[in-house]
């Protein structure tokens, strides 16, 4: 890439994601109000313009090779409120609001535990 395309994409108005070797790029979902992190996940194209076009949080599954919309089979569906860009377009955070657990365990965020003195302890809410 060029130095006017790069800074075109550093300080431009233009979106321009920049996805890695594998299509993707990591997303970090944010609660709206609480700016708690919730989940990080991964986006490549297809999941983007699913969540730009609908207002509600798609990923990339790795696991399972396709499209995933968070809370298709829980309901628990991530609305998102606004999408932040990091400075190279390689990053983004969601500012959702959810509608249930966000965590597959049931726990509000998948980040319910901390590291302390080389443990797992679970966080204290």
């Amino acid at each position: 890439m060029n130095a006017t395309s790069e800074a075109d994409r550093e300080q431009g108005s233009g979106f321009q994601p920049k996805f890695d070797a594998a299509g993707l790029l990591s997303a970090v979902v944010v609660d709206a109000e609480s700016k708690a992190v919730l989940m990080v996940a991964f986006m490549d194209r297809e999941a983007l313009d699913a969540t730009i076009a609908t207002g509600e949080a798609h990923f990339h599954s790795r696991s399972r090779g396709r499209l995933w919309k968070k809370g298709e089979t829980s309901g628990h569906v991530l609305t998102v409120n606004r999408i932040l860009v990091d400075c190279d377009q390689d990053a983004l955070v969601l500012e959702c609001t959810a509608a249930g657990p966000t965590c597959h365990t049931g726990a509000v965020s998948c980040f319910y535990r901390t590291l302390r003195d080389g443990s797992l302890q679970n966080v204290k809410t």
